[in-house]
Parts: structure tokens; sequence; C-alpha cells
């Protein structure tokens, strides 16, 4: 993929950051394969002042030849230099060939994959610290963009940090995994030709992550690709999830025992049932790690309705991680057509059920457009009790709130009398255990709409996943 998709807000800040009259140090961060290289590579057109990319699971001496290796490519011809033996150094002959260089317009610095220079006993963060502190910061031409998959450490040690790098951080960004709409609009781009339905199932297997749909070939139909890329032998997709958490963070089988607790109960676990499952002690690492994985997307944390800060909930959010757990982790190499024959199996709607409802927790600025609400000011919550639950709500300023029920089918969604009966309960048990003097729209959001009978009526508000596709 050579084209830029989507990331219109990031661009934008960039550029910014570009044309502003200081310099700028910008922290872009987020899971491994969302896209962050290509990002800053894309916005910036590769015009670099200076460029690095660390090396994985390697020494200082090595990175430090890396670097100079770097600086060779980008100094002037008269530019004469030895070899830096630390960071101090190393950075000092940046910062002599950034002031031989005849650019006045700002010169734009990139470290990629920053976290992997920080080898043990290097001296990188203090060389980092004295190049921003000393030099870098006072000027007015410098815009110094670093990025890292290894999540744990950009947060722990940059944008955290409480040393010499406190609050040096100019700018932050966040690189989440695309939306449906973009996710469509990249598939195009591969030629690829597929409904909205097929769309969504390939999002709720891999979530919006390029690199993961780059895989995906345009002549092989959704469940075909899912097949091939996950379940054949060898499959590319199979050995994804070992190496994505150890690649985010140290010692990360604490993070993978999380994600694996999380993943047995769709509604999420509290602290003390994910410290229970994981056999993590429920302390100050619990909630580090629990950080962790929610600023990288994986998990989401939540309250109940009306309880501020109290029986907060954790809930596994990453669709590749739920689609590994919940199916290729418990299939053979040998079985290689299993998706293909597992699609409309009761164990395909269990899980479609709760990945259809992770999409619509990705898209809910789609929802609240659809409802034509984007204006409105508005809380998103859940709501739970001992006999019902209600994954998605939206309290509205304006005295309304919308009681979502998100449904997956591939036929329009019929409303029985059971269920009129289910949904009766929920919205008056949700009335009389909050309270709440506002107005309750029930909403539903499908795959394909409701279909209209003679309970169809009780609905407020019918979306079908067409709205979830839009910008």
């Amino acid at each position: 993929m050579n084209v830029l998709i989507g990331r219109k807000k990031e661009v934008k800040r960039l550029e910014e950051h570009l044309n502003s009259r200081k310099s700028e140090f910008v922290a872009v961060y987020g899971r491994r394969r969302v896209g962050k290289t290509f990002l800053i590579r894309k916005a910036f057109e590769n015009n670099f002042a200076f460029q690095m990319t660390g090396l994985a699971r390697s020494t200082r001496k090595k990175q430090l030849a890396q670097f100079h290796a770097a600086l060779i490519s980008y100094a002037p011809a008269d530019f004469d230099f030895e070899p830096a033996d630390d960071w101090f150094s190393a950075f000092r002959l940046l910062i002599g060939m950034l002031e031989k260089s005849e650019n006045t317009e700002k010169k734009v610095i990139f470290f990629d994959e920053l976290p992997w220079l920080d080898t043990r006993n290097s001296d990188f963060i203090s060389g980092l610290e004295h190049f921003w502190n000393s030099w870098a910061s006072s000027r007015d031409d410098i815009l110094l963009v670093v990025c890292g998959s290894a999540a744990s450490w950009m947060l722990n040690n940059l944008i955290k940090n409480t040393g010499g790098l406190h609050n040096r951080v100019t700018d932050r960004i966040k690189l989440e995994p695309l939306t449906l709409s973009e996710t469509e609009a990249f598939l195009k781009y591969k030629n690829a030709s597929y409904n909205r339905y097929q769309i969504l199932i390939l999002y709720m297997v891999f979530g919006g992550i390029p690199f993961y749909l780059d895989f995906l070939k345009s002549g092989m139909s959704a469940m075909q690709n899912i097949n091939q890329l996950c379940f054949e032998r060898n499959a590319p997709m199979r050995l994804e999830y070992e190496n994505l958490y150890a690649s985010l963070f140290k010692k990360h089988e604490r993070h993978v025992a999380i994600v694996e607790a999380l993943a047995t109960k769709g509604k999420g676990l509290t602290r003390t049932e994910i410290s229970k499952l994981s056999g993590l002690p429920n302390g100050g690492g619990l909630t580090r790690i629990l950080n962790e994985l929610e600023e990288s997307s994986f998990i989401r944390k939540y309250q109940s309705f009306g309880k501020k800060n109290k029986n907060n909930l954790y809930q596994l959010i990453d669709l590749y991680s739920l689609f590994y757990l919940r199916f290729i982790l418990k299939t053979s190499e040998d079985d290689d057509n299993f998706w293909i024959n597992a699609v409309e199996s009761p164990a395909f709607y269990t899980w479609a059920g709760y990945a259809f409802e992770m999409v619509c927790l990705h898209h809910i600025p789609q929802i609240k457009k659809a409802l034509g609400i984007s204006g409105v000011q508005t809380s998103v919550a859940a709501w739970f009790s001992p006999e019902s639950q209600i994954d998605l709500l939206i309290d509205r300023k304006d005295q309304v709130i919308n009681i979502c029920e998100m449904k997956f089918s591939v036929h329009p969604f019929s409303i029985d009398k059971k269920y009129e009966a289910v949904l009766r309960n929920k919205l008056g048990s949700f009335k009389t255990a909050t309270g709440t003097d506002k107005a309750l729209f029930l909403t539903t959001i499908s795959t394909y709409g409701l279909a209209q009978n003679k309970y169809s009526g009780m609905v407020q508000n019918d979306l079908q996943m067409d709205v979830l596709f839009e910008k």
C-alpha cells in the first residue's frame, strides 16, 4: 500500500507542528502494525533533516553504528566526524550537522522505533534529554518526531517521564486502527470488490489494522481470505498473536494473561476477577498493566451508569485477539477448511454477536451522527445489574437516553414476543434502578436493520450497519 488512506486529523496535526513558530517534540504511539511509521513518512514525504530506525534486541554499540550510518547519509560532504562512543557524543554530532544546514525551514528529525535505542545502561534517554533541553527547545526550527510500538516504554519513559523530559513532549498522537469507512477505502484502493457485509466480517476479524488488511487478496472472498490467512498451514495470522504482545510490552506474559482472562467473559471483568483469573496480584503492578493495555487500545475500562469510579469493568476490545482466542488457538493447522465450514455455526454466531458489539463501540461518533445528535453533549456508558445488562447507552444533554441493542444477523433482525418482553423488562429495570426521569429511546443497531412486525414499534431508532461506514 503506497497511498495513505484516512489519517486526515493526524496529518493535519503534524502539519500544524511543521508550520508553528517554535520547536516541537511529537510522540506518535499505538499498537503494532497500526501504521505509525507509514503515517509519518507520508505526512512529511520523507523530507527529513535526519532519520534513523532503532534495531530490535541489539546493543548500544550497534545502535550507535546505525546512528553513524544515518548521519553519513544526511550530512553535507564537508562535515567531518568520527563515530560516537556514547549517545551524548552522538547527539552533539547531530547538533553540529544541523547547525551547518543552510535550510531555513523547520528541520524534521525522525527517530523510528525509539524504545529499541534505549538499550541497557546506554544513557540514551539522558542524551535525548540533553539534546532537547539544552539545544532544540530553545530554537524555533526543530520538529522532533519519535514513534515506537513498545507502548509501555513510550508511556513510562517518554510521555509520562518524571525526569528531564517531564512535560517536554508538546503533542502525543495515539494512532488508532482505521475506521470502517477508511477500511472500505483501503480495500477499494486494493481493487478488492467486497460488499459491506463482507467488509464488516473482515473488520470483525482483523480490526482496522492496515498491515493485516494488506494481506487480503482481491480475487478471493472475505471468507476465503480469513481461512487462508488464519487457518491454513503456515498462515501468517497464526503467529501474529505471540509476536504482537511480545513486541509491545516488557514481561508481556502478564499482559497476555489479562487479555486471555478478559476473553472468557464478554461483558468484562472487575479488577478482582482479573486478578483471580490471571493469577496476578491486585496491586499497583496490575494497575500499570491495565493502563498499558488500555492506552494500546486492547481493552477498555467502563463504569455502570450512575456509578462513577465504582465497579469498573475491563473489557477486551481488540478484535484480532478475540478472534484468535475464540478460533485460531483452538484449531489445528491440518484443518485447512475450518473457517469455511464454521461459518453460520453456533460458535460463529456467538463470536459474531460479541465482535459486532465491539465494532459498534469503535464507531460511537458514526452512531451519534446517524441519530442526529453529533452536536449534542453526551456521555457514553453501560449498565448492568444481576438481572440485566445494557452494553451501550448514550446519555444526552437534551433529556434523552438512547438504550442501544446491538445485534448481528445475516437477515433483518426480528423482535418476537419473547424478546419484546426481555426488552421491556430491561427498560423497566434500568429506569427503576437508576431513578432517571429522562426519556428512554430504544435504539437497535444491526447488520440489515429491523424487520417490521407488531413488536417493532417499540423501537425509536433503527440503525443498519451502513451508518457505521459513515466518515
